[in-house]
């Protein structure tokens, strides 16, 4: 009976041409390996696969995000009138866009990710881990600049604030949204189960609110400790501050450091936790 399954294939030996003078065994030629993929093309084509594939949910996700920014600070206009606490509120509904996409909904995609199989289908292809989550990272993070930028002018009038300096969102988007989505992504795949992910994905969306949009002097010292570990506050510093008639450029630069610090830590966490989980 012929088997189904093919031969090995050996190596083709190759022999000297005919006429030549060279005497002795066959040699094997052994065909070169290809080449290993590059980490930047890797990340350009998941972005690109990522944006693609997502493309249909960004306008429900920009109108749920930004809505319910903007709703927070019109809540707050009946409570706050001005000064640094209207700079807060505004700062902090602005961050809460990124926080929103970059962090809830990249848990809730790697946790289904890691439920429904997906991270095998990554690790057969000759990919980074690095360019799996920083591409999904930034695909995410991208659906947040249209509503980012729409909610900081929406309460910069609301609150009668200077917009002179809101080119800073430049800086503030990308910072906060990387720190964000590294650790969304990281919640994602260390959640054993996709359920538990939504959840650590909410929870972490409720902090960002509590301890983003509310000034920080109305805060328990307690709880102020765990804003100054809340990746996003910096990003809501940098950006409270730019509304000052002066700002101080050096100590939002400062904020922005931090906030790029972060941003480097928490996707490293989130690329060794993709390693772990695509073992597994």
């Amino acid at each position: 009976m012929t088997s189904i399954i093919p031969a090995r294939t050996a190596p083709s030996p190759v022999r000297p041409a005919s006429g030549s003078a060279a005497t002795g065994p066959a040699r094997t030629v052994t065909a070169p390996l290809a080449p290993r993929a590059r980490l930047f093309p890797s990340l350009a084509a998941v972005y690109r696969a990522q944006l693609s594939r997502a493309r249909v949910a960004r306008i429900p996700l920009l109108f749920v995000a930004t809505f319910q920014s903007v709703g927070i600070m019109v809540l707050m206009r009946g409570v706050v009138d001005g000064g640094a606490e209207a700079r807060a509120v505004v700062a902090g509904s602005s961050v809460l866009v990124v926080a929103f996409v970059a962090l809830n909904l990249l848990a809730q995609y790697f946790g289904q990710l890691r439920a429904g199989g997906g991270l095998d289908h990554y690790a057969t292809l000759p990919v980074p881990p690095a360019a799996v989550v920083l591409g999904a990272a930034a695909a995410y993070a991208s659906f947040t600049v249209p509503g980012t930028v729409f909610t900081a002018i929406t309460g910069s009038v609301l609150f009668q604030l200077p917009m002179t300096h809101l080119w800073v969102l430049v800086a503030v988007v990308p910072l906060s949204g990387a720190a964000l989505a590294g650790l969304g992504a990281a919640l994602g795949l260390l959640a054993p189960r996709p359920e538990l992910a939504t959840l650590l994905g909410q929870l972490g969306m409720s902090a960002a609110l509590l301890l983003g949009v509310l000034p920080a002097d109305r805060l328990p010292e307690p709880v102020g400790w765990a804003r100054d570990l809340l990746p996003s506050t910096y990003g809501v510093e940098a950006l409270a501050r730019s509304f000052d008639a002066r700002p101080d450029w050096g100590l939002i630069a400062f904020f922005l450091a931090i906030c790029a610090a972060v941003g480097v830590l928490s996707l490293a966490v989130a690329t060794w936790a993709y390693r772990r989980a695509a073992v597994r």
